[in-house]
């Protein structure tokens, strides 16, 4: 039995440090195990279902200017890319940006470039700029193939779990349980959240260079995420959240801004 573990758990590992991919800007290493496309084509039936079961805006104006920003960032991309000789990484991509009538300050990018902008974050975006900085960061989640990595993450932490249960098989239960919470607690805690928190500040990094090839100034940045800690409500402690701190979040992206800014003209 634990030759049959051990060699299951080196087939596990094997795959993982296969599909290690090398996330742009931040250099961190990632797995990903499911491919690309897959995500996508489920990301375009989702996003069509969303979009017929909400209001989008009536505001014209609001919506031009969604447009236009999303054109904007969906083109720094695209040059960003094919500097790196990166532009295979975006080749399904079929860009489409939406403003949804809703009082939430959300807005979220899918694999393949669908993002949609709710009405709630706009009082916080201000203007282009600011909603330059909330595009840029979601659009850098998608390409930098964050829901994969935490797909397979979860796909890993499974495995886990069913080793797990095999090895302890013939333990009593009250020893199964304490190891069966042990594990979960270790998942949440010493992989998830944190990598959550890690994917959240590395699309700030990535949203600032996008926003600055754009021509958006990323300093505006800094200003927008005070605005959004100045919004008020009870937030968890870092540790136990899936963002880092707004005063962290702020203090990470002024020391990465020199860097930046270097992608920046007016």
């Amino acid at each position: 039995m634990k030759k049959v573990i051990s060699f299951s758990i080196i087939i596990v590992f094997a795959i993982v440090f296969q599909a290690c991919n090398t996330v742009l800007v931040t250099g961190r290493k990632q797995v990903a195990l499911l491919p690309e496309k897959d995500l996508i084509g489920v990301s375009l039936t989702n996003y069509s279902q969303f979009i017929s079961s909400h209001n989008l805006s009536k505001d014209v104006a609001q919506t031009k200017m969604v447009k236009q920003v999303g054109v904007k960032i969906s083109n720094a991309v695209k040059k960003f890319l094919k500097a790196k000789g990166k532009s295979s990484l975006i080749k399904d991509y079929k860009w489409e940006y939406n403003l949804v009538e809703d009082p939430s300050p959300n807005a979220w990018c899918m694999p393949g470039g669908k993002i949609v902008i709710y009405t709630g974050i706009l009082p916080y975006t201000k203007d282009a700029a600011g909603l330059a900085v909330v595009m840029g960061h979601e659009v850098a989640h998608a390409v930098a193939q964050h829901g994969n990595e935490r797909m397979s993450q979860q796909i890993v932490i499974e495995y886990g779990a069913q080793f797990l249960s095999t090895f302890i098989h013939d333990k009593p239960d009250e020893t199964k349980i304490l190891y069966q919470q042990a594990y979960g607690l270790g998942a949440q805690y010493g992989v998830m959240l944190p990598y959550s928190r890690t994917h959240e500040s590395e699309a700030d990094k990535i949203g600032l260079v996008f926003m600055a090839i754009a021509g958006y100034n990323p300093q505006t940045a800094i200003q927008f995420w005070e605005r959004m800690s100045e919004s008020g409500g009870e937030k968890p402690l870092e540790i136990m959240s899936t963002h880092p701190s707004d005063d962290t979040r702020i203090k990470d992206l002024k020391e990465y801004m020199p860097e930046a800014l270097k992608h920046y003209k007016k």
